[in-house]
């Protein structure tokens, strides 16, 4: 399964042109993504490959107090409401854990807006997860929380500096919940990523765009180059995860 995240509507057909399976809609990728806009969850909702969005109101950590919460709570029920097919959330708690008690209320409020609609939101915790203490009871607590899936780097920034971490997840989760790798994976590095036995992988394929405008840098409104989503970056994944797909079926 390839995830690509997005932050344009370019990368929205950039993903599918080069052989996605999902779309993270996000913002601002420069400092992780944050929350899109409803335009690009509206034009997502109608692409012909699955949708989560992200819900992040902000850069920084990922201590939320009572109207950050309120406004992550929004975002699952516009993404109920637009037809996606998930969301990705995630808090912690001030000691660097996950925040359980928030995140279940969360995780209820999906399920009713599933329900609601008639079309259940597959939930995925992100990256706050690297940021706990003990990655391996974190997972524990995100697999009795009820998350499909847990976006992760292994607790480290880059996903190709923690294999031993992202195998050992693997094994704890034991199919209870899918381990969806991500940060940092490139067709260099995607091949020892895969030996570890993640199902799912995620990237965002980017290439730099144009040469930033003069006067855009001068009044603030760019500050490098665009980075835009690459299918040619989308479709050299898909090339290696195909074939490894096909190497574990023939070796069954």
């Amino acid at each position: 399964m390839l995830e690509i995240c997005i932050d344009t509507l370019a990368g929205i057909d950039a993903a599918i042109a080069g052989g996605a399976d999902r779309i993270e809609l996000c913002a601002a990728l420069s400092v992780g993504g944050l929350t899109p806009p409803l335009s690009l969850v509206t034009r997502a909702a109608a692409a012909p490959i699955r949708a989560h969005l992200l819900s992040r109101p902000r850069d920084g950590d990922f201590r939320y107090n009572a109207a950050e919460a309120a406004l992550i709570a929004d975002d699952i029920r516009l993404s109920a409401d637009a037809g996606l097919d998930g969301v990705v959330i995630g808090a912690s708690a001030p000691d660097g854990t996950l925040d359980a008690d928030l995140l279940a209320s969360w995780v209820a409020h999906a399920r009713a807006e599933g329900t609601r609609t008639g079309r259940p939101l597959a939930l995925t915790l992100h990256r706050a997860f690297d940021l706990c203490p003990d990655p391996l009871e974190a997972l524990d607590t995100a697999i009795a929380l009820g998350f499909d899936r847990i976006l992760t780097s292994g607790a480290q920034p880059r996903a190709i500096d923690a294999l031993d971490m992202l195998a050992a997840l693997v094994r704890r989760a034991d199919g209870r919940i899918l381990i969806l790798a991500g940060s940092g994976i490139d067709p260099a590095n995607l091949p020892a990523i895969l030996a570890t036995g993640v199902p799912e992988v995620h990237a965002s394929c980017r290439s730099p765009a144009g040469t930033p405008g003069e006067a855009e840098q001068r009044f603030g409104f760019q500050t490098g180059p665009s980075l835009q989503t690459d299918p040619k970056k989308v479709s050299a994944l898909r090339r290696i995860l195909d074939a490894d797909r096909t190497l574990n079926n023939t070796n069954i």
